[in-house]
């Protein structure tokens, strides 16, 4: 199979080539204006697929199509509010050609207009799709699996790139294009006006059982979702679409000149879109992870029912995500299980199960959640489905908190430095000893938060712990005294790990680089809850360190009674 891609050396493009380097059966054409650029990029490349550079102008795909005799052209060059009057005379040279066809388009009338070729597609025995990309293709197979067990009313969604992924200058010319202009929005049951990166929203992306992304500002865009998906959902009355890039400094500078535009009717900002290719692109710090999120309303059964999916990438996996897609089309294609002649948005193009596939041996996860529950334990609430895959006692110990009691040893040790006595001594933690008998009490309280109160033969502490909000949602935050600790709980390889996040005194945030860390968890071995905590300080080191196990307290004969706790 022979696959030009235009703009092929590209952000979207060139990672759509190293996705495809494995395909023996494949010859690539990495296109684009400059022949040097398309040279370099193909002599960098690695893998068993057969790469040609080819130096071409998009506008000159009907001089060159005959000759290179491609089976699939994929346009990945934009931006693609920027077409104008010609906005399809690549769409068009390919039918008229035979070519299937392919793109990354984010505009959203572009994506919705393709469907008016559908009848010369058809005709012409070829597939043509387009928004073959995050959105709309991921974020509709989610909100498919979603509405099979509820009828969707609202969506709101957001994607959040790692400011480690880069941005081209396409995209940031699009961005920068639309900022404060009028794009088309689903809301109150009819397509209506706003104005892009003008409304803004907080959400945290969280999969169960992994760290959270830090609670994020995302701001309204235009992608294709905003008039594609709707038509799918008979009952949906309203969907937003947003991106959360960092740093937030200069997303809230955008916004600013966002609403500066929309309020004096200013012309697009569109001349200011290098300079914010250039600092954008220099200002990476932070985590290296991004996200994406969907959260649905709507109903079942006539009750009101919430819904959410999240996803997470570690690391240079996630900016591969907008470009699978198109890779997974490729491949099946390739492999018989080719896509219906026609032209359409590509909101049907694959399911949820397929990006399964595709995130297979990568640092990308994805889970759903439901609508928060106060009534239920503690880690149940912050964990969600991923709850009942922990071990059988750890979550007997979560669900002990009701007015639970459990007994066993520990062995305790702490440092040696006079700051981390001093610290260990102020808040109560155990001395050091070997075969220390351990009593550990739960109480819930009525707004759904736990006491927890630890005895180490007679030293005894207490701590209190609640589910986070706000910005510290899907955490749980740990109060010892006036320090409060926001946890991440995250559970790999069969171990339950608290992962701190960040800290505070009296409500004040502390510095993130003196939070302490240590790596603490809790894990089932030889069938007992066993618990390894740890707690050390940056500067400071080691301060107090206890493990061991525990079981129920009645059945644990030197435990005493549960009064006394």
């Amino acid at each position: 199979m022979k696959v030009l891609i235009l703009g092929g050396y590209g952000v979207f493009g060139g990672r759509l080539a190293e996705l495809l380097s494995d395909v023996a059966d494949m010859e690539i054409v990495i296109s684009g204006r400059s022949q040097a650029k398309a040279d370099a990029f193909c002599q960098a490349l690695t893998g068993e697929a057969k790469f040609t550079p080819f130096a071409m102008d998009r506008n000159d795909l009907a001089v060159h199509l005959a000759n290179l005799r491609v089976d699939f052209v994929v346009d990945a060059s934009g931006p693609f509010q920027d077409y104008g009057d010609a906005q399809y005379d690549v769409v068009e040279t390919c039918i008229q050609m035979g070519v299937h066809y392919l793109d990354f388009a984010d505009a959203a009338d572009f994506v919705f207009g393709i469907s008016k070729f559908d009848a010369a597609a058809k005709q012409a025995g070829v597939c043509v799709l387009s928004g073959v990309s995050s959105f709309p293709v991921l974020s509709a197979a989610v909100l498919r699996e979603m509405a099979r067990d509820m009828a969707v009313v609202s969506v709101k969604g957001g994607i959040a790139p790692s400011p480690y992924a880069g941005v081209g200058m396409n995209v940031m010319r699009a961005v920068i294009g639309y900022a404060g202009g009028p794009l088309k929005l689903f809301r109150g049951g009819k397509t209506t006006r706003a104005y892009g990166l003008t409304e803004s929203l907080r959400y945290t992306i969280a999969v169960p059982g992994k760290t959270p992304l830090r609670n994020l500002h995302f701001s309204l865009v235009e992608v294709p979702d905003l008039r594609v998906i709707p038509p799918l959902h008979p009952e949906m009355q309203e969907i937003w679409m947003g991106a959360g890039p960092g740093p937030e400094v200069l997303h809230r500078i955008l916004n600013l000149l966002a609403k500066i535009r929309m309020r004096l009717h200013l012309p697009a900002m569109t001349p200011f879109a290098p300079l914010f290719y250039w600092v954008l692109n220099r200002m990476k710090f932070g985590e290296h992870r991004g996200g994406m999120f969907i959260h649905a309303t709507g109903l079942k059964n006539g009750q009101p029912v919430e819904r959410s999916w999240h996803l997470l990438a570690e690391g240079d996996d996630g900016p591969y995500i907008p470009s699978m897609a198109i890779e997974a089309l490729l491949r099946q294609h390739l492999a018989g299980e080719a896509q219906p002649a026609g032209a359409r948005p590509a909101v049907e193009a694959l399911e949820l199960a397929d990006y399964d596939a595709l995130f297979q041996g990568r640092s990308i996860s994805m889970g759903f959640r439901g609508a928060a529950d106060k009534r239920q334990p503690l880690f149940r609430q912050i964990l969600g489905a991923e709850f009942d895959r922990l071990a059988p006692q750890l979550q007997a110990l979560h669900l002990a908190a009701d007015q639970g009691h459990w007994a066993g040893e520990a062995e305790v040790s702490r440092g040696n430095g006079l700051f981390s006595k001093w610290i260990a001594g102020f808040f109560g933690f155990p001395p050091a000893g070997s075969a220390v008998a351990v009593k550990v009490g739960f109480t819930k309280e009525k707004d759904g938060s736990e006491v927890w109160v630890r005895q180490f033969a007679k030293a005894r502490f207490q701590s209190h712990l609640r589910a986070g909000h706000g910005r510290k949602q899907h955490l749980v935050l740990e109060r010892f005294g006036l320090i409060t600790v926001a946890l991440a709980l995250v559970h790999r390889e069969g171990k339950l790990y608290f992962n701190p996040r960040s800290w505070q005194f009296m409500g004040i945030p502390l510095p993130r680089f003196l939070l302490p860390s240590g790596g603490s968890f809790e894990q089932e071995r030889d069938g007992r809850f066993h618990f390894d905590i740890v707690l050390a300080a940056p500067l400071i080191g080691p301060i107090v360190s206890y493990k061991g196990w525990l079981e129920p307290a009645e059945n644990h004969q030197s435990a005493a009674p549960a009064t006394k706790l």
